[in-house]
Formats: structure tokens, C-alpha cells, sequence
């Protein structure tokens, strides 16, 4: 039987990869600081990577495949490279955030330099950003460069977009879903419902991982949804899942980012991606799963103490006056369904 260890594996990503690799008969470890949320068949060992001894004996024994769910930067890459010897392949999630436009514009720095302006779809060998300690994608490059050009073993590079999926701390839905157990009828869109901001769920990034086994050298792969909604389109997926419905309403266009109808993927410029990973459920397929856990898991609790990234934006997700006053701008328009 293969052995898989997944650091950060109680995280949302690490349970659906740990789900997946043990229903094709893996033997799975996940390391993390906390326990998971679920009982699952695998191993759980506690430890903090910020800790060597603790890292060396969670990963004593070695491993066919060793995926990090938390590396940040380039320290983390090189305690990877120090398990190179006892492990078959090394997997990174890393993040589309990488790529970078023909000005070298970037997502991080959209607000104040203009949002760039990428090719569609961006294929999986577009330039990136120089890796740096800069950013959180110039960190992320200097991860991938360093465990590409000095693994030796197989290394894959995942690159995913908006993550959806149970067990989140980023759940993007909960703005739709929030607004809809709020009973709130009528919802703004900033840029019209257009903006396009791929979807990524975490089953097809369980699904990429596994494809990548199939290739004995390493790999860069974009992981994506079967298609790449619009906000609007998001949001009546949500509402079909919820079974509830309201009236979308597209607000003209507005300077970067926006004021009035701002959603967690509201983008100026469209951003999707090609991959190389065959992949046949879309966006409004798998949302479900996120959804139901969001309901299941919010009632009777302060939403931002479960969804700590999503609270962390720098602007309030739930000012109702903001939305309604959104409703009354000249220009707005009721989107047809």
C-alpha cells in the first residue's frame, strides 16, 4: 500500500485530497497543528512545521508522495528539499496568482497599479512574477523555482484560483449565502454580474494531484472547474443549491475595486485559466458541497470566527445600507435569468 503525507492536511484542501487518495487505497498521514474536523481513514499526527524535530518525526518513515498545503515560502521549500531522500514525488499547492500580465501587473498589487490585463485562457507556461519575498505570489514562485530546479525527485506544482469546498476559512460563498438566509431579495453586482474570476473546487485539485501520478517527471498544472462562471452565474448556482431565490442586479462599471456590489471575485478584467488536467464538472456541479457545509456549520456562531480569511478583507461584506443604496444607481439593471 502507498503512503501519502499531506502537511496542512486538516485544512480544506488537505481532506479532499486525503478523501480522494484513500478511496484509491492510499495509506494517508495528515500533519497539522489541530485536529481534523471529521473522521476520515487515515492518520492524524499533530505537529507544527515551525518546529524541526516535530516535522522530522511526523514525517519519519517516509513516504511515496509528501503534498504541502502550507508552504509560504521559500524556508518551507527548502525543509521540504531536506525529505527529498525518503520521499517518491513532492506536491506544492501553489496559486494562479503567479502569473503575471505583459506590464508584469499582478493581482496583489491590483488596487494600486491597475488590474492586469491577462492572456485567455492563461495556458500553464505563462511568465510569472520573479520569485521574492515581495508578495505572497513572489513567494509562492520562489517555492516552486526551488523545489523544481533542485528536488531531483518528481515535484508537482498545483495552481488553483478561487478555491470552493467544505471546511474553508475562505468560503467566497457565504457572501451569496449569507445575503440569501438574510432574506435579503434583491442583490447588487459590481461590473454588471460580468466579472469572471476562475473557479477552483477542491475536489478537482484532489483530482489534478492524482493525474499528476500518472507522469514520472514533474509538472506545472493549472487546476480549474470544468468552466469559469460569471459572478452572476455564481450566484444563481448558489440559489439553485440553496433553494433559494433573489433578483441580481448589475451595477455599472467602476474604477478598481470597486464600491458598490464588491463580491469576493469581482474582478475589472477577466481571469481564467487553461489546464492540463482533463476535468468534467463545472463550477455550479460541485458548489453544493460548500454550500450545504456553510449552513451546516454557521447557525448560532459569529460567522468570521469559522471564516477567519474572508473576514480578514479590507472592507465590510455585509453592509446592507451599502447594498441598498447600490440598488438606487443610476444605470443599474435587473439581470435576466
Amino acid at each position: 500500500m502507498s503512503t501519502a503525507i499531506i502537511l496542512g492536511g486538516t485544512g480544506q484542501i488537505g481532506l479532499a485530497v486525503a478523501e480522494r487518495l484513500a478511496r484509491d487505497g492510499w495509506k494517508v498521514r495528515l500533519v497539522s497543528r489541530t485536529p481534523p474536523p471529521i473522521f476520515g481513514p487515515w492518520q492524524h499526527v499533530v505537529a507544527d512545521r515551525e518546529d524541526p524535530a516535530a516535522l522530522r518525526k511526523a514525517l519519519a518513515g517516509g513516504a511515496e508522495l509528501l503534498l504541502d498545503c502550507v508552504a509560504f515560502d521559500v524556508r518551507h521549500a527548502d525543509q521540504l528539499l531536506e525529505f527529498r531522500d525518503s520521499v517518491g514525488r513532492l506536491a506544492l499547492i501553489s496559486s494562479a496568482s503567479v502569473y503575471c500580465d505583459a506590464t508584469g501587473r499582478t493581482l496583489d498589487e491590483a488596487s494600486q497599479l491597475g488590474f492586469p490585463a491577462y492572456p485567455l485562457p492563461i495556458p500553464e507556461d505563462h511568465r510569472t512574477v520573479e520569485p521574492g519575498p515581495q508578495t505572497y505570489s513572489t513567494r509562492k514562485v520562489a517555492i516552486e523555482r526551488r523545489l523544481l530546479d533542485e528536488a531531483i525527485i518528481p515535484v508537482t506544482v498545483l495552481r488553483p484560483c478561487a478555491i470552493h469546498g467544505p471546511y474553508s476559512k475562505h468560503a467566497r460563498e457565504w457572501w451569496f449565502v449569507k445575503r440569501l438566509l438574510d432574506g435579503r431579495k434583491r442583490i447588487p453586482l459590481a461590473y454588471g454580474g460580468r466579472s469572471r474570476f476562475q473557479t477552483t473546487s477542491t475536489q478537482a485539485i484532489a483530482e489534478a494531484l492524482c493525474f499528476s501520478l500518472n507522469s514520472n517527471g514533474s509538472q506545472v498544472l493549472n487546476v480549474v472547474d470544468a468552466d469559469a462562471p460569471t459572478v452572476a452565474e455564481i450566484g444563481r448556482a448558489i440559489m439553485n443549491a440553496m433553494e433559494r431565490q433573489a433578483d441580481l442586479l448589475g451595477l455599472p462599471d467602476a474604477p478598481y475595486p470597486p464600491t458598490f456590489g464588491a463580491t469576493p471575485w469581482s474582478v475589472e478584467k477577466p481571469i481564467f485559466c487553461a489546464s492540463s488536467v482533463p476535468n468534467a464538472e463545472t463550477y455550479a456541479e460541485r458548489v453544493t458541497h460548500a454550500v450545504r457545509w456553510l449552513i451546516a456549520a454557521t447557525p448560532g456562531r459569529d460567522w468570521r470566527e469559522i471564516l477567519r480569511q474572508l473576514a480578514a478583507y479590507p472592507w465590510q461584506h455585509f453592509d446592507y445600507d451599502v447594498d441598498d443604496q447600490a440598488l438606487a444607481i443610476e444605470g443599474a439593471e435587473d439581470l435576466a435569468i
